[in-house]
């Protein structure tokens, strides 16, 4: 996803996202100590993901405030 339209959702639905974006990576890291993935850089990708979400929560949060 670009910022923009990470930007664009509410806060209910980047909560939703976080939670479903951190049980992929998770099971994409379970998965890849077994055996390699094929493409790890979605691992990475997925990392960012929460990242990005995590920040633009934060953001909102001192906004508020």
């Amino acid at each position: 996803m670009k910022l923009a339209e990470i930007k664009a959702l509410t806060t209910a639905e980047l909560q939703e996202r976080l939670v479903a974006q951190e049980a992929a990576y998770n099971q994409k890291c379970i998965n890849h100590a077994v055996s390699p993935v094929d493409n790890p850089a979605e691992i990475r990708q997925l990392r960012r993901g929460i990242a990005q979400i995590k920040t633009i929560l934060r953001e909102r949060e001192l906004n508020n405030n």
